[in-house]
């Protein structure tokens, strides 16, 4: 491994370890780290990473398995559905590994990680009472909705391949300065 594969690998790994203590506030700082690879890669010249894409797939399951830990502390409808969406993703990356094909990612889509955030604000804000099967669909409906628009940027559109984070970064800025 290169010097950079590590710093992420460790940056990605510890990023996780919140969500055990904290489930709602973990998870979205671990979704956060997530994302930090970008920076750390278009910051740091030590090596760089050779396979991005594979590196970031094993990385994630740091974050999911923290994740699934949680959800397998609750009972009923919210834990089979998280166990249920954990494993659809862990049959979807998979499948990534053996075929390389990025319409796997898209055709698996990662809901779990927004299903466990969901789930987490409602327990946090119920006090962990016993949530209504309606609300358990619609975090379900909005977790598929926000999981596949991201899918579909990344992996079907593949609008971010061509820009640097830095570029990105430009853009929104240039959005909010016009707004």
């Amino acid at each position: 491994m290169t010097t950079e594969e590590i710093i992420v690998s460790i940056v990605r790994v510890l990023g996780a370890l919140p969500v055990l203590k904290y489930a709602l506030f973990g998870s979205i700082f671990a979704v956060l780290v997530d994302l930090s690879d970008l920076f750390i890669i278009g910051n740091l010249k030590l090596g760089g990473v050779r396979n991005y894409q594979d590196l970031d797939k094993i990385l994630d399951l740091a974050y999911m398995a923290t994740f699934l830990l949680v959800s397998l502390r609750w009972t009923g409808l919210e834990k089979r559905v998280s166990i249920f969406l954990f494993s659809f993703r862990i049959i979807g990356m998979v499948l990534f590994e053996i075929t390389g094909s990025r319409i796997i990612l898209f055709s698996f889509p990662n809901i779990f990680e927004f299903w466990i955030i969901g789930i987490s604000y409602l327990k946090l804000r119920n006090k962990n009472q016993i949530i209504s099967k309606n609300k358990l669909y619609y975090v379900l409906s909005i977790a598929f909705v926000l999981k596949m628009t991201q899918e579909w940027i990344l992996h079907w559109n593949r609008f971010l391949d061509n820009y640097a984070m830095g570029d990105i970064l430009s853009v929104i800025k240039d959005i909010f300065i016009f707004l």
